[in-house]
């Protein structure tokens, strides 16, 4: 932690430290859920195809996710606001071509590159710097605060990207990314910091290994939905009979181990290694990294399900979309500011265990009321018991892992919290995505073989186009799909009917495998402390 006379001077400003950070954390989340509700306005400004924005987005994705522990590391040596500072220079840089690019490959490398560049060296000085200007007992509040700014933006990035989009132009968005930072960069001078540790190699075998593994494992996981789990999904690659999804993860696996083992023989040999492999067997960060993981997982998942079931099943504008996930943000900043104004000393393993049962409720409560007739007004509780949930996990999540080890290693946990972060959130969005494609797939084929207003060779062309997956479509775009076709009234009418109801199984389906793990979840929470950090046990209720 910074020195008591650092301490002193931020408490002072923290509104405005915390306000700086927190900024910097919505900045980083606000992107790709801009980028989502803009895909085919983008996609035809660059003259390009809504699967190369999708591969844009990958990038984005591959990127943070293979080179977040180095980011944290290069934090650590030198100094996490230097390290902020220049991620924000970068990113800014990457906003703005992103702002004014051209074509696809001008926009990868603005957004997928130099803004993933740039959010690897934000993301865990944020972290870092959070404990150095907070003192133990404040740092809930302020860690809630900040995942809340990244959860909120995660929720009104539909309503923004949308409403710029709709009215003006996606370009905007980026544009005023960079005033944004500009801003922070000079409020990041009030921020303190604690010194550099002594200049060090940066262990670039170690680099290669993290990124090789981890780049892997999310690719991997990220063309699941294309390539198939398991069993291979026609023109997809496979080795042996079994996709190639789960070779790569595998592989991923076998390179991490081979990592953790460069990184110990680092430690023998006196140098600094990129992670000390020791920390990760401190039970309380283990356990916080694990609860972090479920949590994004369960989040992305969420967002996949919600915005697919408002836009494209009932229609809505993304305008009216991001409306209806504003309930999400007010109970998520009502729990991760209040829980620790309102109850200082709050069992931390408590106050996780109800958020992830507001988010097991959440999914539960949506999945109860999502049927045929479903209006939008149903997602108005499930959102709120989200909101609820995801603010209490915020509320306890950062301090519980930075306080597990001295604040020298600050940055170091910072990489690794953004990098199961990331880890879960890539998870959450491809297994969601699966089972919605296997169950909409198994329903919708199931559904017409059984109608008899559809013919059977209508039936076996479906069972033969829709091999690889059937497309989650909204009833206008079938039925403009099947006149085009030349489908006649009465079988295009039974085909449209039997979508809308696959459409609903395949989104129940999702929001069970979410359920299920919600519960999974819980018996990992037994690692959270169940004291604030700072407290003495002495006076602990």
């Amino acid at each position: 932690m910074a020195d008591g006379g650092q301490v002193g001077t931020v408490a002072k400003g923290a509104g405005i430290v915390l306000m700086t950070l927190a900024a910097g954390q919505f900045l980083m989340t606000l992107d790709t859920s801009v980028m989502n509700v803009s895909i085919a306005t983008v996609a035809h400004d660059l003259g390009t195809t809504v699967t190369g924005i999708q591969t844009a987005i990958t990038l984005y994705t591959l990127v943070m996710a293979m080179f977040m522990i180095t980011g944290g590391k290069i934090g650590g040596l030198l100094g996490r606001r230097r390290a902020f500072a220049i991620g924000c220079v970068v990113y800014g840089c990457g906003s703005f071509t992103t702002s004014i690019a051209p074509n696809l490959g001008v926009l990868i490398f603005g957004w997928s590159f130099l803004e993933g560049i740039g959010a690897v060296l934000i993301m865990p000085a944020i972290v870092a710097l959070v404990a150095s200007n907070f003192e133990a007992r404040q740092r809930p509040r302020a860690y809630g605060l900040v995942a809340a700014a990244g959860a909120m933006a995660v929720a009104v990035g539909p309503l923004v990207g949308g409403l710029v989009t709709t009215y003006f132009s996606w370009r905007w968005v980026f544009a005023g990314e960079v005033v944004i930072v500009a801003a922070i960069l000079v409020l990041a001078r009030r921020i303190a910091d604690a010194p550099p540790t002594e200049r060090q190699r940066l262990d670039l075998v170690g680099t290669v290994l993290s990124a090789a593994g981890l780049g892997m494992i999310v690719f991997g996981v990220l063309r699941s939905s294309t390539w198939g789990w398991l069993q291979v999904k026609p023109g997809a690659p496979s080795l042996f009979g079994v996709s190639a999804t789960i070779w790569l993860i595998l592989a991923g696996g076998v390179v991490l181990f081979c990592f953790l083992a460069w990184e110990r023989r680092i430690v023998k040999h006196h140098r600094e290694p990129l992670v000390v492999p020791g920390i990760l067997e401190n039970l309380q960060l283990r356990g916080g990294l694990v609860i972090f993981f479920f949590q994004f997982l369960l989040q992305a998942g969420l967002f996949f399900v919600v915005p697919l079931f408002l836009s494209v099943a009932l229609g809505l504008s993304a305008l009216a979309t991001g409306a209806r996930l504003l309930p999400l943000s007010i109970t998520l900043l009502m729990a991760a500011a209040g829980i620790p104004r309102v109850w200082p000393r709050a069992n931390p393993r408590r106050v996780v265990q109800v958020g992830l049962l507001a988010l097991f409720g959440g999914i539960v409560s949506l999945l109860a009321l999502l049927d045929l007739n479903a209006g939008a007004g149903i997602t108005t509780v499930p959102m709120l018991l989200a909101g609820l949930g995801i603010g209490a996990l915020a509320s306890q999540l950062g301090a519980v892992t930075v306080s597990a080890l001295p604040d020298e290693r600050s940055p170091e946990v910072g990489g690794l919290q953004n990098t199961f972060t990331n880890l879960g959130a890539s998870l959450g969005t491809a297994l969601a995505g699966s089972v919605l494609v296997a169950a909409l797939t198994a329903s919708f084929l199931h559904g017409i073989a059984q109608n008899p207003a559809v013919p059977k060779s209508v039936v076996d062309q479906a069972n033969v186009s829709l091999a690889a997956g059937a497309p989650f479509v909204s009833d206008a775009q079938l039925t403009t799909a099947l006149d085009q076709a030349g489908v006649p009234a009465e079988t295009s009418t039974a085909i449209v009917d039997e979508n809308e109801k696959a459409r609903i199984a395949a989104l129940r389906s999702s929001l069970a495998i979410l359920a299920i793990i919600a519960v999974v979840s819980l018996f990992f929470s037994r690692r959270i402390p169940t004291r604030q950090p700072g407290d003495d046990p002495a006076q602990a209720p």
